[in-house]
This record gives C-alpha cells, sequence and structure tokens, in this order.
C-alpha cells in the first residue's frame, strides 16, 4: 500500500476507527503501590483486630501476611510507612542486647548449669514428643469459664463504644491482674498474678490467664510478654476509670488539676516526622481553655494541637507529677528551637518522644507512687525496672 491509498483510507474512515486518542496514564508510581498494599493490611486488623496470616484455604489473607512480612524486613519501606502505620504492625522484635538478657529470659532453665552428673552423650527421660512453648502447652478447659463470659462480653462493647482502645504492647509492666490483651486474634484476661520475683532486673510470676474461647493456662509473665511482643496487643483501661478513678471518693475529695497528653499538629517536617511526639503538661483549668491559642505560644511549637487523653487528680500535687514525668523522660526530650512571631527563639521542654502505651504506664505509674522503681529507656522505648 503506497502513501496515497493510506491517506485515502484514512479519509474514508467515517466511523473514525482509525482516530488515535491520547491515554492518560493511571499507572501508579512504586511507593504509591506500596502505601496501597500497606492499607489493605491496616483495613484487614482495623477489621479482624488481628494481623493477616497465611491461611492456605484465604489466599488473599496469605498474600497480605506475606506482604507484612516482607515489610518488616526492608529498613527503606519501614521508613516510608512508618506515618501510616496507626496500630504499631510494622515494629519488629529486638534481639537481646547481651548475654544475660539472653540468660534472664530462659523461663525453662534450659541454659542453668547442669549437675556434675550430667553427660550431654547420656540421653535420660526424653518425650517422644516435641514440648510445646509455655503458652500453648498449659491451655486447658476453664472449668468456671461462666464467671468471666461477662467481663469479655463487656470488653468488647467497651471496645465498639469507644470506652476502651487496642494499643501496641509496651512492657511487662502492663501484665497485671484485671488487664485485658489480644494474643493471635484472641483476647485473654489476667484473672490472677502470682507472686512476682526479681531475677537480673526482671520480673517473673506464675499467672492464671483466661481465654474468650473458654481456655485458661498457667503461664508466666514473662512468656506472655514474649507472645504479645511479636503478636499481641494491650487494651486500655475503661476510659471512666483511667481517667477518673471515681471508686471511693467522697465529697472531701477536690479536684487539683489535670495531667494532658497532646500531639501537635505542626506541619514542620522536624516535628512532622516524629510519630511518637507527645507533649506531656498539667493544667489547673480546662484544658480545652489551655489549648485554644496553641498556633500562637511557643509551648505548643507554634501549632494546633489536639488532646489524646487527660487524667483528672484528686487530692494530689499535679505540678509536682508533671515534674516527675518530665524527669523520667528526660532523655527522651525533643531537641528543637521554635521562634514566635517577632523572631524570639524558644526551646520548649515538654515534648517528648515516646510511645504513648508508655507515656500512659509512666503516668500510672506516677500516680501509683511506683515510678521510683523504674526508669524509662530511650533506645528500645520500654519502660524497665531500676536495678536494687
Amino acid at each position: 500500500m503506497d502513501a496515497e491509498q493510506l491517506k485515502q483510507l484514512i479519509a474514508d474512515d467515517d466511523l473514525g476507527l482509525l482516530d488515535v486518542k491520547p491515554v492518560q496514564s493511571t499507572a501508579q508510581s512504586a511507593e504509591e503501590r506500596l502505601i496501597d498494599k500497606f492499607h489493605q493490611i491496616t483495613e484487614f486488623y482495623r477489621l479482624h483486630a488481628r494481623e493477616p496470616e497465611v491461611n492456605p484455604s484465604n489466599m488473599q489473607e496469605a498474600q497480605l501476611a506475606m506482604s507484612l512480612s516482607a515489610l518488616r524486613k526492608d529498613e527503606a519501606k519501614l521508613q516510608l510507612l512508618q506515618n501510616f502505620d496507626e496500630f504499631g504492625l510494622l515494629a519488629t522484635l529486638e534481639p537481646p542486647a547481651s548475654m544475660e538478657d539472653i540468660y534472664n529470659d530462659d523461663d525453662l532453665g534450659l541454659l542453668d548449669d547442669p549437675a556434675p552428673e550430667v553427660d550431654i552423650f547420656n540421653l535420660k527421660h526424653v518425650r517422644s514428643q516435641i514440648e510445646m512453648p509455655d503458652y500453648i502447652a498449659q491451655r486447658e478447659a476453664c472449668e468456671d469459664f461462666d464467671r468471666f463470659e461477662p467481663l469479655f462480653k463487656n470488653c468488647h462493647q467497651d471496645l465498639r463504644s469507644g470506652k476502651r482502645q487496642m494499643l501496641p504492647f509496651a512492657n511487662e509492666q502492663q501484665i497485671e491482674t484485671g488487664q485485658f490483651f489480644v494474643l493471635k486474634g484472641i483476647m485473654a484476661y489476667v484473672a490472677a498474678v502470682g507472686e512476682k520475683e526479681l531475677k537480673g532486673g526482671k520480673v517473673n510470676a506464675r499467672m492464671r490467664c483466661i481465654f474468650e474461647n473458654g481456655t485458661e493456662s498457667a503461664m508466666l509473665l514473662r512468656s506472655l510478654a514474649r507472645e504479645l511482643y511479636k503478636d499481641g496487643r494491650r487494651i486500655t483501661e475503661h476510659e471512666d476509670r483511667l481517667v477518673k478513678e471515681l471508686d471511693g471518693l467522697t465529697d472531701t475529695d477536690q479536684q487539683t488539676g489535670t495531667i494532658y497528653v497532646l500531639r501537635s499538629r505542626s506541619q514542620n517536617p522536624k516535628i512532622a516526622q516524629n510519630k511518637d511526639l507527645y507533649k506531656i503538661g498539667y493544667s489547673r483549668g480546662s484544658v480545652e481553655e489551655r489549648i485554644k491559642n496553641a498556633a500562637d505560644d511557643p509551648t505548643y511549637l507554634m501549632a494546633p494541637v489536639r488532646i489524646v487523653t487527660s487524667f483528672e487528680c484528686y487530692n494530689l500535687n499535679p505540678q509536682k507529677l508533671e515534674l516527675l514525668l518530665h524527669k523520667f523522660f528526660a532523655k527522651a526530650c525533643l531537641e528543637i528551637d521554635v521562634f514566635d512571631d517577632v523572631g524570639k527563639r524558644h526551646t520548649p521542654r515538654e515534648w517528648f518522644v515516646a510511645p504513648l502505651a508508655v507515656i500512659e504506664e509512666a503516668i500510672r505509674l506516677t500516680l501509683s507512687e511506683e515510678i521510683p522503681d523504674y526508669f524509662y529507656d530511650a533506645e528500645t522505648k520500654l519502660i524497665r525496672m531500676a536495678q536494687s
């Protein structure tokens, strides 16, 4: 076909079949695809209150599980997604800091010095089956589950109504009698904690742990903690009790102020990039009134803020509590200068880089006067027991 014939063919195209229209590219960038995939993982967690698992009967869930596992191993992707990680799904277990930590975590005594007569080539009392971990091996039917079933139902209702929240598990000190957790997608209730023993700066105790599927386990506190670090969440106290602790208050009790925790809405990259940045403050009056001019106040980083949580104090000195908390988190204090409307430089000292769950735990320890027994490890972002 020559050029003239081609021109004639185009001229006779009454239906416009040969018209070429520009196509707008809808392809996502690599970053957009990554964020979209992580949003799918987040929505799965929001819907099921657990991480996706490699489930042969559900290929979509299995793909999400494998994607999450791959993300946790890629430092560059972790950095990109950290601001989208509202449930702490990207948190990874930290390796033991020393051989001492390894020995302290040896709940089954596998690393204890053997008796002189023990010979590694002399096998005795060998079980025919592999012994499962403590948190699985001792789980059995709960004979009095009818006592605990209403507690689980109430806890679910509190979660739906917003009176409780699911947050990342932060440290062993959060494991106490009466606390709820979610372990591998199953809600657990700590019914009792036995006598605590301190070994090498680590606290351990035998517990009675009830699961919402009608089973229970006499597991060790540190065994539960290890599993919660890997695949668990903690459930906060009921809001009404957490904020006020109304039980036992009388007409003679006086509210002396409020300890509050704020989050900045600043667009400054040095501030916005800190996902665990919070202000711990104190107010005698309304917190809402206190922060209404935050955008013009260097104390609030010259930007609007939102109230994350607050704790009303009765018969206490909240200013002293504030100072104790500031001292406790001193090594995590934000180092930044801000400038007011006239260009004067200020260095706020009430902003700290620490997970919200850890801050809440520190406030609880302060209110219970236990705070001197602990310290905040800024490197691991955990509360640890002080050496005696």
